[in-house]
């Protein structure tokens, strides 16, 4: 029996609303809408967050596509590429409804990748969600089912950090750090693999060591200092790095991530506060992902109530910041000024989308929430002289489609290495508290 060689791809409502063009990354294989994700897509279709846009777009990518999307050859989608269909479906299987009682979109889209694939035996169906679950239902029923893989990195262990250690360097090798110059030729040492800009370095040889980063305009390893920024004291080596770049304003983007209590967004608050006058105005974000997925009407008060306990850690940075100082102290009086003024913003990241940003120090905080496409749409509202921040834990991701190798910030730091405009560390050490330490390590 000859091997089933085209592949018909059955999508997830999830799929789409996680990147519209999705339907260009089968290559030649064809791609099937069951109808109940179209139903669904309609319930989407109006808003102002990205899933919004998504749903639109994809709709419009389906309506402007020439053939008949309910024939069995479809519309072709372009040239080198499938076809697309939008399949209806049949009565329930007696095995979907045996295994599954309840009637959902989830139970309606596995009957008809079910249908296809016995209707057309020639074809390997394989269902395409960014849902676990249903995932495993579909294997459960004989199913092939993948997650949408295209915009993942290839592994989490092989993520770049930012930072590397490099022991026994050459003798006097160190000392040139500590010259007028502060820097030492990168060809004068051997690194494999080669630098890439703006990467971090802790150079040791026995009791020396020295703090560096790779300069790429001029081929030099450049000393790192450790500075202050509005009263903040960096407590160890990737700390004194992520304060480097956030000063630095030839560096436009900076990723910072780490485990909770590493002093991410403490680090990126307190350097936009301390070059504040090289920017209009400091903008604080995070996504809001409502808890257990409930929406934000499900809780009460008007929505300054909704919205405070998503926002209240963003809130606590600032208190440590203005605690380093005394209530009367001169600094801790412009924090108040700056919120007063609007100098200094804390927002939900949806109230900023569509916004023009010209001259912002744009903070964006648990950006392992976002997409790859809400990170993309993001920095490409950056104008003249701004300057972006990402944080984010990837290992405690929030939202149910995204993991640690699909969600936004690890896409960001993959596709961004080496780049001159960008910088990231990883924060290794905790340094919120000793308990916090502990239960970190233990638990």
């Amino acid at each position: 029996m000859p091997a089933k060689t085209t592949k018909l791809f059955v999508l997830d409502t999830n799929v789409i609303l996680h990147d519209s063009g999705c339907l260009r990354s089968f290559e030649e294989n064809d791609v099937a809408i069951p109808i109940t994700v179209l139903e669904e897509l309609d319930r989407f279709k109006r808003g102002h967050e990205d899933i919004n846009f998504h749903a639109r777009n994809f709709l419009r990518v389906l309506d402007d596509l020439t053939g008949d999307l309910l024939s069995n050859g479809g519309a072709s989608i372009g040239e080198g590429l499938g076809s697309v269909r939008v399949v209806i479906g049949g009565d329930m299987d007696p095995h979907v409804r045996a295994a599954f009682l309840a009637d959902s979109p989830d139970h309606r889209i596995l009957n008809t990748t079910l249908c296809i694939a016995e209707g057309e035996p020639d074809s390997r169906v394989v269902l395409v969600s960014k849902d676990t679950n249903l995932r495993m239902k579909a294997k459960s029923l004989g199913i092939q089912a993948q997650d949408y893989r295209t915009d993942k990195i290839e592994s989490f262990d092989k993520l770049y950090t930012g930072r590397r250690i490099i022991e026994d360097t050459p003798p006097g090798f160190i000392d040139g750090f500590y010259t007028d110059t502060q820097s030492v030729p990168a060809d004068s040492i051997d690194i494999d693999p080669a630098p890439v800009a703006n990467e971090s370095y802790i150079f040791r040889n026995g009791s020396k060591s020295a703090l560096a980063t790779y300069r790429a305009s001029d081929g030099m390893f450049s000393r790192v200092e450790k500075q202050k920024a509005y009263g903040i004291l960096p407590r160890n080596a990737e700390q004194s790095f992520a304060i480097n770049m956030l000063l630095n304003p030839a560096i436009k983007l900076v990723t910072l991530t780490g485990n909770p209590g590493t002093g991410k967004t403490l680090l990126a608050l307190a350097t936009a506060l301390e070059c504040r006058r090289n920017y209009r105005q400091i903008l604080l974000a995070r996504p809001i992902v409502p808890l257990s997925n409930k929406d934000l009407g499900y809780l009460p008060g008007d929505i300054e109530q909704k919205l405070d306990p998503y926002m209240q850690p963003l809130f606590d940075n600032l208190s440590v910041i203005r605690d380093q100082y005394g209530d009367r102290d001169a600094a801790a009086q412009r924090l108040q000024d700056m919120r007063e003024s609007e100098k200094l913003v804390i927002t939900p990241l949806a109230y900023i989308r569509g916004r023009s940003l010209p001259r912002i120090f744009f903070i964006v905080d648990e950006a392992q929430n976002l997409t790859p496409h809400e990170v993309k749409t993001i920095i490409t509202r950056a104008g003249e002289g701004t300057k972006i921040v990402f944080t984010g834990d990837i290992k405690q991701i929030d939202q149910p489609y995204l993991d640690t190798l699909s969600n936004g910030l690890s896409y960001l730091i993959h596709r961004m290495v080496g780049q001159p405009l960008y910088a990231h560390i990883t924060l290794e050490k905790g340094e919120r508290s000793e308990l916090a330490d502990l239960a970190s390590e233990l638990l």
